[in-house]
């Protein structure tokens, strides 16, 4: 019994410095390229993944998800990709199931606290987490766990992490624009005062004004966005800052994506690049 169990362990051992070893080969391969600065995720069919694989309704398909995102993780920082920016929890998914809301409220909770542990992937990797979105909507023990995590990788400075929780892009751009008029509130005044004709007001705010104040201004904006489950609906994520963005879909469900997937959508990338250089310039 001993024997058997070292010999698979030694196995795994083997199986998984070969796979670090072939990451290894193809990073080197795709470096001769043009490689994104930022990639985005939607993690979407957590739960049709637990329905197919008759795992317990509330956060079963998501705590598959989770190692799935870890993978992932790990590849985008293998790859020296600096931003990953991942779509947890949208503010419409507060409209789900009270206990099934709840169930993934501490899970993310669980994971949240996990992130600053002495082995996480964020102080392996050198991570620095940004929690974004309205986190005025969430739960006290969760906002004070994201605030614990922030504060823990805020001298981080090898890669960034966003963890889009209690988001929307709309919820986003409004914050962004009442925060730019609050900010302008006594130029906005100066001007009325003045009795200046109409047509004033906008250049008193442009585009630079708005974006200091989104949510997002800790990233560039997204070079790719991969969504799983073959959707090609962004569901109210990102809106404002993907428009020169790769959307690549595979069809599989979140827990399913693998090293693959993230290979596919950089070469979609490197393939699209000049057009996607292009079509950013024009912005």
């Amino acid at each position: 019994m001993f024997m058997k169990k070292w010999v698979h362990n030694l196995v795994t051992h083997l199986s998984a410095r070969l796979g670090s070893f072939s990451r290894k080969c193809i990073y080197s391969i795709l470096s001769a390229g043009p490689l994104p600065r930022h990639i985005a995720f939607i993690m979407d069919g957590n739960r049709r993944y637990a329905k197919k694989q008759n795992l317990e309704e509330g956060a079963s398909g998501h705590r598959v998800g989770f190692l799935a995102l870890l993978n992932m993780l790990g590849y985008c920082y293998e790859l020296e990709v600096k931003y990953v920016t991942i779509y947890a929890f949208s503010i419409e998914n507060f409209k789900r199931r009270p206990e099934e809301v709840q169930s993934t409220m501490q899970l993310i909770q669980e994971k949240i606290e996990g992130l600053i542990e002495k082995e996480s992937i964020v102080n392996r990797y050198g991570v620095r987490v940004h929690f974004i979105g309205n986190l005025n909507l969430l739960s006290e023990p969760v906002r004070l766990a994201a605030k614990r995590a922030m504060d823990a990788s805020k001298s981080n400075s090898k890669a960034v992490l966003s963890i889009c929780i209690a988001y929307t892009s709309t919820d986003e751009i409004v914050h962004a624009i009442e925060e730019t008029c609050e900010e302008k509130r006594d130029d906005f005044r100066i001007l009325e005062n003045s009795g200046t004709g109409s047509g004033l007001e906008e250049s008193l705010v442009g585009v630079r004004d708005i974006e200091k104040h989104m949510y997002m201004k800790v990233a560039p904006d997204p070079d790719i966005i991969i969504r799983t489950s073959g959707e090609t609906r962004l569901s109210n994520f990102l809106l404002w800052q993907s428009a020169s963005a790769l959307l690549y879909s595979p069809r599989v469900l979140w827990p399913e994506i693998g090293f693959r997937h993230l290979l596919q959508a950089v070469l979609d990338f490197q393939r699209n690049f000049t057009y996607l250089e292009n079509k950013q310039k024009q912005v």
